[in-house]
């Protein structure tokens, strides 16, 4: 699929090229393309810098939060939720350890330290699989909660933002909280019609509810504020959040007794191991990217779809966004690698950018998600998981655009 992909975004540079050089006269588009190449190989590496970096401190802290036991804390207070929503797990099962570390991860923006992760429990959860080769419903909630992005605290998407020179990387927080709720419970709606799971237990509502609460009032509040204030809020609620989930790793970490600094080292080292592996897939999409962009075959796809847009009467600013959203099902570096661009090329805090953070940070690489998390146990038979993962998907671009609409004009 990425082979594909990666291939296509190549050939389509081409096509567009020669069409701009035998038709529109432009003998320097191949010049150009060779440019972006290069120019595309310097920005992975200086992304790459400030990735190493990010991954290596959460998951320092994250190292802390485990050995401190706040996973297994959470795990414990998950047991009720996930007895109704997985019966076919037993209680106690590691499985449900490494689910709930696995979402830990995701929670924190941590995608690519999320993975192994996701792995382990996947194969945990095979564990229990009567017929190896096609999936449990246990393991299509756990994949199709994975493919809707449930992430509470982007910090790869302010490290992009923070890297492409926003002064405020943080601004695009409750955008993303909010449309990542909206696919989060698409996905899980999807799959509990599907898998007739009993969503108005008491039990269930005693943990859904708070959280629609919570939102609804976020909701509420976004009708009364303008979108200067919904701006300052969304920056205050991130740093303030970022910086209260480091201090309470640290703190109850201490109290524990554990050896902070040593579980910090221990967990950045696996950060850096995990990061220094991205950049030639980094290098390899962003490269892609930029000649597909410079071709001017991007550019004639987006002025399609803007054409359509405007005809309907509806504003096309977003449209901008899309190849991060286009591309994102597929392979999540291609859509970083759209971000990235994106960013460069209509700025960082335009409207195009802050959509495409928004939506970044709100999907999944939803055929990706499948291909290895399947693929690691041999599963052939998904069954309604990939129905119910583009749904998720669906609705978190739609949520997107829509949030960004409300916070930035």
């Amino acid at each position: 699929m990425l082979n594909t992909l990666w291939l296509g975004f190549f050939i389509t540079a081409a096509v567009a090229a020669l069409a701009q050089w035998l038709v529109g006269g432009n003998a320097d588009i191949f010049s150009a393309m060779v440019q972006a190449l290069f120019q595309m190989a310097k920005l992975s590496v200086e992304v790459m810098v400030l990735l190493f970096g990010t991954l290596t401190l959460w998951l320092g802290f994250l190292r802390i939060a485990e050995k401190a036991g706040l996973v297994d804390a959470l795990a414990r207070w998950l047991a009720p939720l996930f007895a109704r929503l997985m019966p076919g797990v037993p209680r106690g099962h590691p499985s449900l350890g490494l689910i709930t570390l696995n979402f830990a991860a995701n929670a924190l923006g941590l995608d690519n330290a999320a993975t192994p992760m996701g792995l382990k429990a996947m194969k945990s959860l095979q564990e229990l699989n009567p017929q190896p080769d096609t999936a449990t419903n246990a393991q299509i909630l756990f994949l199709v909660l994975n493919a809707s992005s449930l992430t509470l605290l982007p910090v790869t998407i302010f490290m992009y933002r923070m890297q492409q020179g926003a002064p405020d990387p943080t601004l695009v927080f409750l955008p993303i909280l909010l449309a990542t709720s909206a696919s989060t419970l698409v996905g899980l709606l999807s799959v509990a019609v599907v898998q007739r799971l009993p969503l108005w237990s008491p039990v269930v509502l005693a943990y859904l509810l708070p959280v629609a609460l919570v939102l609804g009032g976020f909701m509420a509040l976004l009708t009364t504020l303008s979108a200067a204030a919904l701006a300052s809020l969304s920056s205050l609620l991130g740093n303030l959040t970022l910086f209260a989930l480091v201090v309470l790793f640290v703190a109850l970490g201490a109290w524990r007794k554990v050896p902070v600094y040593e579980a910090f080292i221990d967990g950045a080292r696996e950060g850096f191991d995990v990061a220094k592996g991205l950049l030639p897939y980094l290098v390899a999409m962003l490269c892609a990217v930029g000649v597909f962009r410079a071709s001017g075959a991007l550019g004639y796809v987006l002025d399609g779809i803007r054409w359509c847009v405007t005809t309907l009467g509806a504003d096309a600013r977003f449209v901008d966004a899309l190849p991060t959203a286009l591309v994102k099902p597929f392979s999540g570096s291609a859509a970083r690698a759209m971000l990235i661009e994106t960013m460069q090329t209509q700025g960082v805090d335009s409207f195009a950018a802050l959509a495409a953070a928004t939506i970044q940070g709100s999907t999944e690489t939803t055929f990706y998600v499948l291909a290895v998390y399947f693929g690691a146990v041999g599963i052939q038979r998904a069954r309604h998981a990939v129905g119910c993962a583009l749904l998720a998907e669906l609705a978190g671009v739609v949520a997107a655009i829509a949030v960004c609409y409300q916070f930035f004009g």
